[in-house]
């Protein structure tokens, strides 16, 4: 079964979208959080504050979320290729990420941003350097998740393009 090129780029559009996100998280955990771990208590929750605040505007949103809209919209597009193994590793992607990403930043990730944002420079919580500490591993777990998503959205595209003519039927 020949493949159409709206099925294609959504395949390729997720592979993109996930990249991106690994990027981001993988930039953050193996740069900025290891120059933080150099810094005081009270420029770390100053600039790591900031952090959390600053990246919330529309390109990370569209990034962060829509790496998620984007790899579901793959797959409706690319449903009648339900039984290939690009269709398989796409919706495993998919999974990872939704579960992985967003809802693990929003039970985990973002409560510590909260704490953190709360937190009096002058008079920092006696836990400050323990919450850095959970705060880093979450974020290397996010590098983990959404790396595989894009490995797996990565190679849903490699097998769509390896045998673009016939159906790869998952196993």
């Amino acid at each position: 079964m020949t493949t159409t090129f709206p099925e294609n780029a959504m395949l390729a559009l997720s592979a993109l979208f996930f990249g991106i996100m690994a990027g981001f998280f993988w930039t953050y955990s193996f740069n900025i959080n290891l120059a933080m771990l150099e810094v005081s208590g009270p420029v770390y929750a100053q600039v790591q504050s900031l952090f959390n605040q600053n990246v919330r505007h529309a390109t990370f949103f569209t990034f962060f979320f829509g790496s998620g809209v984007v790899s579901f919209i793959a797959l409706i597009v690319n449903w009648r290729h339900r039984t290939s193994l690009a269709f398989a590793l796409l919706g495993l992607a998919f999974l990872v990420y939704g579960l992985g990403i967003i809802l693990f930043t929003r039970n985990v990730n973002l409560p510590l941003n909260y704490y953190t944002e709360s937190w009096e420079l002058s008079a920092l919580p006696s836990d400050w350097a323990s919450i850095r500490e959970q705060w880093n591993r979450a974020n290397n777990i996010r590098v983990a998740m959404a790396g595989t998503a894009f490995i797996l959205s990565l190679s849903a595209l490699v097998v769509r393009c390896s045998f673009p003519d016939r159906t790869q039927r998952a196993t």
